[in-house]
């Protein structure tokens, strides 16, 4: 096992068994995107991505800072001073602005409640005002005074990118709070440092001369001897636009579009022009290309995402050139490989956060998608929008570089120097990597501390979760607060009528809480002990979880068909949201009690901790289980029909809402089709258009998962099959020419699917 792939295990174990924050950092192209994909795939923890972007929070599936947090836009004094105009245009918030306008609803505040990891990528942009804003929203939601109100936060980007913007009138007033801009001087990490692990093999580049150039460039350490080097591969006569396969990386956008826009004018060919489609929400600020695409045959273009097939054609910075258009088909061929292919639409997803209902998960739901072909013009880029990108060859333009680092971040585009032009020749101005930077990066964690914070926060973790897991308190106080405000109703009224029953509840987590709080001094001597005697707590923890979990199951139980009882009543929407309150604590209580346990027995058996070995079957139908007992008892007591065990979580008056598991986009897609949806409606379901859909249903055709027979009636496929005798394999628009009207151009792609099987 190399190291970096020691590295992503410990950031793996950290977050799986740990509540330890870090900061997670590499050079370009060592793999944090990777590992970011790994830990949101795997991990056994309610997460949410944030991003300080919208774009950012795009590509990352996540959603931005701001709206998450619901902070306003502005700087943030990390005290209670009061509100200061710089401006028409510029506030200063403090935390007694932000508790005044606080506007988090009812359904995002149990979101955050039961949030245990936030994962905030690309950090380099985050400005500490911003950072301890949020810690200070989420110590006020989750009402803990602990970093972050005791959430596990992550940190992943690359500090020499893209820095914090703040306006020069807003650090006036921020530096007297802070050091610098970076979100390491926030007071949130100044008073509790986090781990800082550096992924440091680098994937994109294999060249020594180059690695060490770039880590040079990177440390602020260029030498006479680097500069030399890359000032070998100056040409300022040197014009990309004109050479196939080459890219202008410049510094600033007005100079990539007109260089974009004029070599695209040279060529004389008819422009095509493609237009995104859009459903329901998602803004125009988080397009992640132009709504509308024009292209011409000979256009540049590079891709802007992965291959996500078998195949691996292409990856995010592939370079092509345009060979075949037509209203609704791309071809572009890669120059290097002399392939060409027909360019399919992306779906790019835009998403908010919900808590599951019934696991008390927290899932993703899809407001709205965007789909486009995943292309852009290449003749030129900038730095800026590079990042992330992989290139073969480059001119890069960055004499007149404007912020530390984009020199490093234009550079470590490319795979070789092979690939690399100079248009002007590299000096040390505007090369420097900011001093803060640098000394923050002298706090890198050592191999050797690592190992030891692993076991040390590993026992820490499982000493908390399992003491707070087999605590009662917060569920003894809402069933007290419940109970004293139902004091003065009349027995006749709706409260009255279930007062003795809430009075009983309250009474038995009580006594639970007596001898839960006796366990927990149990389990905090044992934890005391060394070496801690594992297998011994395991054993106390099973036998307490024996004790305990009959009373809490049973309450669960009546709560929820209290719950369905009341659903039934008029004007008692006041008391099911007061019961659900609760129920949204208890069966957290009872869930989160059987997943610390598989987590206990996976780490004495030495396995690994991750989603898929904690969250068993018995835990995700638990509370569904419970449901259709209730609705079985409702139909035989009352005869009353339920559609769905589900509606019983819901008050009449309140739309219902399902959620979907999150899988491949395909499958998906299948299930639906399987079920007897039209295209239309599975259009309508997915927040997509009819036309992905179909694009679909023709690779689901390819892998013979459906059967054409399925769509289409076999005499039109009898046509089709004449008709396609003279395919040659490339266009579908000269046949759709030749049918006319008696075929959509969905059959022609349908049917094109049965040709291509298994591809």
């Amino acid at each position: 096992m190399d190291q970096s792939q020691h590295l992503s295990d410990y950031v793996l174990k950290f977050i799986n068994q740990t509540k330890q924050s870090l900061f997670l950092t590499g050079k370009a192209g060592t793999g944090k995107t990777t590992l970011l994909k790994k830990i949101t795939e795997t991990t056994h923890k309610n997460f949410v991505v944030v991003a300080p972007t919208g774009i950012a929070a795009l590509n990352a599936k996540g959603v931005t800072i701001h709206s998450f947090f619901q902070l306003p836009f502005g700087a943030f004094i990390p005290d209670y001073s009061a509100t200061q105009m710089l401006s028409d245009y510029v506030k200063v918030e403090s935390r007694a602005t932000l508790i005044r306008h606080f506007k988090m609803n009812g359904l995002k505040q149990t979101l955050v409640r039961n949030l245990d990891l936030l994962i905030i990528d690309e950090v380099s942009m985050l400005r500490a005002d911003v950072l301890d804003a949020m810690d200070f929203m989420l110590q006020t939601v989750r009402k803990s005074a602990a970093p972050f109100g005791g959430v596990q936060v992550l940190f992943i980007g690359d500090l020499q990118q893209l820095p914090p913007v703040v306006r020069q009138e807003e650090w006036e007033v921020l530096k007297k709070y802070y050091k610098s801009a970076f979100f390491f001087h926030s007071k949130v990490i100044s008073e509790n440092p986090i781990l800082y692990i550096e992924l440091e093999k680098i994937y994109r580049q294999s060249d020594p001369t180059f690695i060490n150039i770039l880590n040079n460039l990177r440390n602020n350490i260029v030498t006479a001897s680097d500069l030399a080097v890359l000032n070998e591969y100056v040409n300022p006569a040197f014009e990309s636009h004109t050479t196939e396969g080459w890219i202008t990386v410049t510094t600033h956008n007005a100079k990539a579009d007109k260089i974009n826009t004029e070599a695209l004018n040279k060529l004389n060919n008819a422009s095509f022009y493609y237009e995104a489609e859009i459903v329901e929400d998602f803004p125009d600020k988080i397009f992640p290309l132009d709504a509308t695409l024009e292209l011409k045959v000979g256009s540049q273009v590079m891709f802007i995402k992965n291959d996500l097939s078998a195949d691996k054609l292409f990856y995010n910075g592939k370079m092509a050139i345009v060979t075949k258009l037509t209203a609704n088909e791309i071809f572009v061929r890669f120059p290097e490989d002399s392939v060409t292919i027909e360019v399919e639409k992306y779906v790019w997803e835009n998403i908010k956060y919900t808590v599951n209902p019934l696991t008390k998960d927290i899932d993703e739901e899809i407001i709205g998608t965007f789909s486009h072909y995943p292309i852009k013009l290449a003749w030129a880029i900038t730095v800026h929008k590079s990042q992330g990108l992989t290139f073969d060859k480059a001119a890069l333009d960055v004499s007149q570089v404007f912020a530390p680092g984009q020199a490093y971040v234009a550079l470590s585009r490319l795979r070789s120097l092979k690939g690399l032009v100079l248009l002007s020749p590299m000096r040390m101005n505007g090369m420097t990597t900011d001093i803060e930077i640098m000394e923050f990066a002298k706090t890198k964690t050592p191999q050797q501390m690592l190992d030891n914070n692993l076991q040390a926060q590993t026992l820490q973790y499982l000493y908390v979760e399992l003491r707070q897991k087999f605590d009662f308190l917060d569920l003894t106080k809402a069933w007290y607060n419940l109970k004293s405000s139902y004091v003065n109703e009349t027995t006749a009224s709706p409260k009255g009528k279930i007062q003795d029953w809430v009075s009983k509840q309250y009474l038995l987590i009580d006594a639970l809480q007596d001898s839960a709080q006796k366990f927990g001094n149990q389990l905090a001597k044992l934890f005391t002990t060394h070496p801690v005697d594992l297998l011994f707590i395991q054993e106390r923890c099973q036998k307490a979880f024996d004790y305990f979990f009959p009373f809490l199951d049973k309450m669960v139980d009546e709560l929820l068909y209290e719950i369905a009882m009341v659903r039934r009543q008029k004007k008692a929407k006041l008391i099911f949201e007061e019961l659900t309150a609760i129920e949204e604590l208890l069966v957290k209580q009872v869930l989160d009690l059987k997943k610390t346990l598989h987590i206990l027995q996976r780490y004495i058996d030495k396995q690994t901790i991750e989603k898929s070995s904690v969250e068993t079957q018995d835990i995700s139908e638990y509370k569904i289980n419970k449901l259709v007992e209730i609705a079985d008892r409702i139909r035989a007591n009352s005869g009353e029909l339920i559609e769905s065990p589900t509606d019983l979580t819901y008050y009449e008056s309140d739309a219902k809402k399902e959620k979907k598991e999150k899988k491949p986009t395909l499958d998906v897609t299948l299930e639906l089709w399987r079920a007897k949806f039209t295209v239309k409606e599975i259009a309508d379901e997915r927040k997509l258009t009819q036309t992905t859909i179909y694009g679909h249903l023709a690779k689901l055709i390819q892998k013979r998962q459906i059967l054409i027979t399925e769509i289409i009636s076999k005499a039109k496929i009898k046509k089709l099959e004449k008709l396609f005798e003279s395919y040659d394999g490339e266009s579908l628009t000269e046949l759709k020419e030749i049918c006319g009207d008696a075929f959509t151009y969905e059959d022609l792609r349908l049917y094109k699917a049965t040709l291509d099987l298994d591809k």
